[in-house]
């Protein structure tokens, strides 16, 4: 398979991931993901769409994470910027019913955790820039040597905590998430053998000359057929 189509469907796969767990974890009807509570605490106050929110509290964090030493690449645009509209497109399009009934929200949620470590999963891997979020993690792990688990617990009860204030919805999903997401981002981590310290992230210029390097070879070994 061509590398950089690989690579585009890679990145596609994980952003979708992501913005099917948002989607997945507002129809449990049994509250928001934390990071969603927020972007609901916004979206009420400052009568926005959730995927608005999104995108708006992304470019917020990625000023912060550029100046903490994380390179801004393709893949911390397309994050801020795709998962935000398909958060709105998915909503709009009806295809998650919401759950009324205590089982499948629960599913809905466990669905939700691993949808999201999954999805991190792919598109960090592709070493295009980490999105808003997983920038501000790595960072974290990075600066403190503290164990992945720990420092997304940690923003995410930030996240939750100022998305309540704010009027976002808050229940039993809420705190499964807060408790569930840093272990489900290591067990897929562990079991994909993934390490964030390792990563070489490129930045918006290096990207475009992997890609553009990715073109001129696919173009040589078709030449050369």
């Amino acid at each position: 398979m061509n590398k950089l189509l690989f690579f585009s469907l890679r990145m596609l796969t994980g952003l979708t991931l992501c913005a099917l767990s948002t989607v997945m974890a507002i129809k449990s009807n049994l509250g928001s993901s934390p990071w969603d509570v927020f972007h609901q605490g916004l979206s009420n106050v400052f009568g926005i769409t959730i995927g608005q929110a999104s995108i708006i509290v992304g470019l917020i964090i990625v000023m912060i994470v550029s100046k903490l030493g994380i390179k801004i690449g393709i893949g911390t645009l397309a994050n801020m910027l795709i998962i935000g509209c398909f958060i709105d497109i998915i909503m709009h399009i009806n295809i998650i019913p919401t759950s009324n009934h205590l089982f499948s929200g629960v599913l809905l949620i466990i669905g939700s955790l691993f949808a999201n470590a999954i999805g991190s999963y792919l598109y960090i891997g592709c070493e295009m820039g980490c999105g808003p979020r997983d920038g501000l993690m790595v960072i974290l792990v990075k600066i403190t040597s503290k164990p992945v688990g720990r420092i997304r617990f940690f923003i995410e009860i930030i996240a939750l905590i100022t998305g309540y204030l704010l009027g976002g919805t808050v229940g039993i999903g809420t705190l499964l998430t807060v408790f569930g997401i840093g272990y489900c981002v290591q067990i897929v981590y562990k079991l994909f053998n993934f390490n964030v310290k390792g990563l070489k992230h490129k930045n918006i210029k290096e990207g475009f000359i992997f890609f553009k390097a990715c073109i001129n070879n696919n173009r040589r070994a078709t030449n050369d057929i």
